[in-house]
């Protein structure tokens, strides 16, 4: 895709309309006021909500812990116009109009930030005790369910699936985990890697069961292509998400193969005067010479900073941004801490500190003696070392490194 070229000298937009209320969208909305913007902006959500965080709905709120997540942002003081509820619908860039269930939103600038939506289990819509777990109302109405402690089955064990397993357990729940691949997180991580976090499904009392496939679900049972059949007083599928774009059909927008807004290095999509953030959209790294989708909370908080620069950046004239972040998330699971950062996909040498039998351990992975990306389990501080050094690519000596009594800094060649 060719980058959009940005005119310098052109005045400063007058409209910024946000479309989406997640992280990304409200993050881009306060940097832009941050950064001094002094025209209209305005942030479209589809859910009714007070704008909130998503990371604790699989934790706190779930558990009842806390009532809800919304993000501590003053709309009013800063000046932002919120319209929730609306959903939007389609776009006309030659227009520039945001078409909207509540009518057509004019813009001046438009930043795409509607993140993702979650693959549903296929044959499962319409059957009762069948949930996700992906908005505030989801895990609301999973809260009683594990209240009442029902034997619940998880399909998918990714993140989000130990994730909510481990909250389960904690409430009481008995719990099986249906995984269709031959182990945990098969898309995220190697299998060496992954396959200590296998057994923290036994300890925890979790039962995994690998090469599984749902044949169907009916009311109070889950049943297995190998003709097992589950009790399930509820079933939550976490199997993934794909990003939230299909109301862009038509737009002339560029999508990618995995339907995400395929964004430049400047996080500019293929349509003048829009922008696109966060779950929605991938971005070219120059640092891993390949282009990243990254659905984690940490891109959906650094990625604005990058777009309000560059709306900004119109109207003086300035070199636009380039968006070229270290990807980083966690994952709290099963009693560890688990976080990662970086991307391993081209590394040549994996090297290890501690035993992965433990509580606290770390992989590194190297490319050409570089540091890429590294999995920190309970060893927060090899992960915000390791993250400075992977964004500095620093050459690091394998074999000090893998002495896990030394800080990972000491490492360095």
């Amino acid at each position: 895709m060719s980058e959009q070229t940005q005119q310098p000298g052109r005045s400063e937009p007058r409209r910024v309309v946000v479309a989406g209320a997640g992280m990304a969208g409200v993050q881009t909305a306060a940097a832009l006021r941050e950064q001094g913007f002094t025209g209209t902006v305005t942030v479209i959500g589809a859910e009714p909500h007070q704008p909130y965080d998503r990371p604790p709905l699989s934790k706190a709120v779930l558990l009842g812990k806390a009532e809800g997540s919304a993000f501590d942002v003053d709309f009013e003081e800063l000046g932002i116009e919120l319209r929730l509820g609306c959903e939007v619908l389609g776009l006309r860039p030659d227009d520039h109009e945001l078409d909207t269930e509540s009518g057509a939103v004019p813009y001046d600038v438009l930043v795409i930030a509607t993140g993702a939506e979650p693959v549903r289990l296929p044959g499962a819509e319409g059957v009762p005790g069948v949930h996700l777990l992906r908005t505030l109302d989801d895990a609301e109405r999973l809260r009683p369910v594990l209240a009442r402690q029902h034997d619940i089955v998880v399909v998918g064990a990714g993140w989000i699936g130990a994730e909510f397993a481990t909250a389960a357990r904690e409430a009481g729940c008995a719990v099986t985990v249906v995984e269709a691949e031959e182990r945990p997180l098969v898309e995220a991580l190697p299998a060496e890697v992954a396959a200590p976090m296998t057994a923290w499904y036994a300890e925890a009392g979790v039962v995994l069961r690998t090469h599984a496939r749902v044949e169907r679900v009916e009311p109070g049972v889950v049943v297995l292509d190998d003709g097992s059949r589950l009790p399930a007083g509820a079933v939550v599928v976490g199997i993934g998400a794909r990003p939230a774009t299909a109301w862009l059909a038509g737009s002339g927008i560029g999508l990618g193969e995995r339907g995400e807004v395929v964004a430049d290095r400047h996080l500019m999509t293929s349509v003048p005067d829009v922008y696109a953030v966060g779950d929605c959209a991938s971005f070219p790294s120059g640092r891993y010479g390949e282009r990243l989708l990254v659905h984690h909370w940490d891109n959906a908080l650094q990625g604005p900073r990058t777009v309000a620069v560059n709306i900004l950046g119109v109207a003086s004239g300035r070199a636009p941004a380039v968006y070229d972040p270290v990807p980083y998330f966690w994952s709290e699971q099963f009693g560890r801490f688990v976080q990662y950062a970086g991307h391993h996909a081209d590394a040549d040498r994996t090297v290890w500190r501690g035993d992965p039998s433990g509580t606290a351990w770390s992989v590194c992975w190297l490319r050409e003696s570089r540091l890429v990306a590294l999995l920190a389990v309970g060893r927060p501080r090899d992960l915000a070392q390791g993250r400075r050094l992977i964004e500095a690519g620093t050459v690091m000596d394998a074999e000090v490194l893998a002495d896990p009594a030394g800080p990972l800094k000491s490492a360095t060649a």
